[in-house]
């Protein structure tokens, strides 16, 4: 875990056990880590909080046994209790500042951002990463904003600084333009949980991030 890069990798890979057909957040890590996976972020709304920490406990032990970085999605607590390396939170959240006094200097925090003012404020409070999204239209998550579209990628990629993240509706078929824009970090959930071979679904869409790069 490094805060001064958090996203060294190309694939974030995020939880989402209600579209995996029908196999558990673990068995999903499992072959996410297989694959070659850096970064894992634990996101689960509805469960309730036991079951979240002892699937966190395990997560925990997988991906620091394989030099993983985990994040835990909005769960301050939950990220402290089982030492993660982060903790991801959203605009509606406790802020960022008072984030960092709880979790101290080591941990990473990445936020969501969905505006050139939420990226710049997002630097200006200290995050180590932001996520920029929606790029397209998802309907993972519940209550989320309209699609930002490429444009604020576009802003990003020229104008911030620190590390970020793509997130939201991107696929197989559509990470061809999100590469073209500047994107090194892509955030990927149904795509890659609902895939019958998630091996075979990360290598292909590795390819294909792999063959633009080569091109610049």
């Amino acid at each position: 875990m490094n805060r001064k890069n958090p996203l060294p990798t190309d694939l974030y890979c995020i939880t989402a056990e209600d579209y995996s057909l029908g196999r558990s957040n673990i068995e999903i890590v499992k072959q996410w880590i297989a694959a070659g996976i850096k970064i894992i972020q634990y996101r689960e709304k509805d469960k309730d909080m036991k079951k979240k920490y002892e699937e966190c406990k395990i997560i925990r032990e997988l991906t620091k046994e394989a030099d993983v970085t985990f994040i835990v999605n909005d769960d301050i607590d939950l990220a402290m209790m089982v030492q993660a390396d982060g903790v991801h939170i959203g605009q509606d959240d406790l802020p960022l500042e008072a984030v960092r006094q709880l979790v101290g200097d080591q941990m990473i925090i990445g936020i969501s951002t969905h505006s050139p003012e939420q990226a710049q404020g997002a630097v200006k409070a200290g995050a180590d990463y932001i996520g920029v999204g929606p790029i397209f239209k998802t309907s993972t998550k519940k209550n989320v904003c309209d699609p930002v579209g490429l444009e604020y990628l576009k802003y990003v990629v020229d104008n911030i600084a620190i590390p970020f993240v793509a997130i939201g509706g991107i696929k197989e078929s559509n990470v061809i333009e999100v590469v073209h824009c500047g994107a090194k970090c892509i955030a990927m959930v149904t795509e890659i949980t609902q895939a019958q071979d998630i091996g075979k679904k990360i290598n292909g869409i590795r390819k294909i991030i792999k063959g633009i790069e080569e091109k610049k």
